[in-house]
């Protein structure tokens, strides 16, 4: 995807928005080749988040933690001095947020279409890996 700017960019996904696209660890690999730092952010509880970012292997730099997606946001502006801070969201709930906490707002479709990501119910990478890494087993 080509950001259109500076890759000097904080890109915090939506939960939702990630859970739009078939193969979320794809969009995190590709997203840190033109970004500084990737995370999610989510009201859900932490371990929601964490469960899904292990399961599609997923390496964030951030998550929500146990704090509204607003205070989220803001404190990971705060912390990470970026020129740019992008949030990838699913509807207008989302672009009203990233509009009053000061970050840009880009819909997850559009991402997608971009950065050519495949939408769709994500697809756990590799997910017979773990009977080939078993044959040796007795």
């Amino acid at each position: 995807m080509d950001s259109g700017g500076s890759s000097d960019m904080t890109l915090a996904f939506d939960l939702d928005a990630l859970k739009a696209l078939a193969y979320p660890d794809r969009v995190f690999q590709d997203a840190r080749q033109w970004s500084e730092y990737v995370g999610v952010v989510s009201e859900q509880p932490t371990y929601v988040v964490t469960n899904f970012t292990r399961k599609h292997r997923i390496r964030q730099d951030f998550f929500s933690g146990p704090r509204s997606r607003a205070e989220s946001l803001e404190n990971v502006q705060k912390q990470f001095g970026t020129e740019r801070h992008v949030f990838v969201g699913t509807d207008d709930e989302d672009a009203e947020l990233a509009e009053e906490v000061g970050w840009e707002y880009l819909p997850v479709k559009d991402a997608a279409e971009a950065a050519e990501w495949e939408l769709g119910e994500p697809e756990t990478p590799d997910e017979d890996a773990g009977d080939d890494e078993r044959d040796d087993w007795p």
